[in-house]
């Protein structure tokens, strides 16, 4: 014997093991009987939106990230390739310059060469300058160098125009003055005593008054002792004197004399118008 069930059980059934948790089917069941439709009819099952959204976000933030990267890395090749080329115009500038340099340097060395070849030239066709030193002048011993000449007092005893005579002997003149450190160093030189006398390079025996050195110059100004020259006695020649009195003062000391006395006598030489002496031989 078949026992037959009711739909009704059936339905009651389904529906009390729909309500008994919380799962899709209790949703597709209040679903169907919103709707109105059949429990025996499929309805079309909408999947559930909570993880699918989840999921659909995350690709398309995953997306957005990737085209980010893409798009940094785009730049980063494209700023490589520019850099690149910058790098290659700078080398290009670098290798223009130093083209431009050695162009340059070839051509200084060719001046050079150029150079060196005319004075080479020059060198071989003119003869070479020897240029020679004089030797410093210097006095004969016994001479005193002052403002280039050389200075001797004498101790012979002469008339004025032979003691003129006995200079020229020696390469010189009777001593000429012309400047108060001329005659100061002159003075220096000569020892003081009762009357020490010394023939100096100054006459007037041509012309009276008209005084002259031994060179034919004349005189300006000079170093007379007052009341000098007075031609007392035919006196046409002069002479300086040193005596003991200290008051007697070198710019004051010229007389003048009969040129027959017998002085000793002051000679001069100028350096540049002498030989040098010959200088003696060293023994080793």
């Amino acid at each position: 014997m078949t026992a037959h069930t009711h739909p009704l059980t059936f339905d009651g059934m389904y529906s009390t093991l729909i309500d008994d948790d919380d799962t899709p089917c209790s949703e597709f069941s209040q679903y169907v009987e919103r709707r109105g439709a059949p429990i025996g009819r499929a309805p079309r099952i909408r999947p559930p939106a909570g993880p699918y959204r989840q999921a659909t976000v995350l690709l398309t933030v995953l997306c957005l990230v990737l085209l980010v990267c893409l798009i940094a890395v785009a730049s980063h090749y494209k700023g490589i390739e520019g850099e690149t080329g910058e790098g290659q115009t700078g080398r290009q500038e670098q290798e223009v310059n130093v083209t431009s340099l050695e162009a340059a340097l070839r051509h200084l060395q060719q001046e050079n060469a150029e150079l060196l070849a005319k004075l080479a030239a020059k060198a071989n066709t003119a003869p070479p300058v020897v240029r020679t030193v004089a030797p410093p002048v210097r006095c004969p011993e016994g001479w005193l160098p002052f403002q280039g000449s050389c200075y001797m007092v004498s101790q012979l005893v002469a008339d004025w125009k032979a003691s003129q005579q006995s200079c020229q002997g020696d390469g010189g003149h009777l001593a000429i003055i012309h400047t108060p450190e001329e005659q100061g160093f002159l003075w220096d030189l000569l020892p003081r005593g009762h009357w020490n006398a010394y023939w100096i390079g100054l006459s007037d025996e041509h012309t009276e008054d008209d005084w002259k050195w031994v060179d034919g110059t004349p005189l300006v100004g000079g170093f007379w002792e007052e009341g000098e020259p007075n031609n007392h006695i035919d006196e046409d020649c002069g002479y300086m004197v040193k005596t003991r009195k200290l008051e007697r003062v070198a710019v004051r000391s010229w007389y003048d004399a009969p040129c027959s006395m017998f002085l000793p006598f002051i000679c001069q030489k100028v350096l540049g118008s002498m030989p040098n002496p010959p200088i003696a031989p060293t023994s080793h």
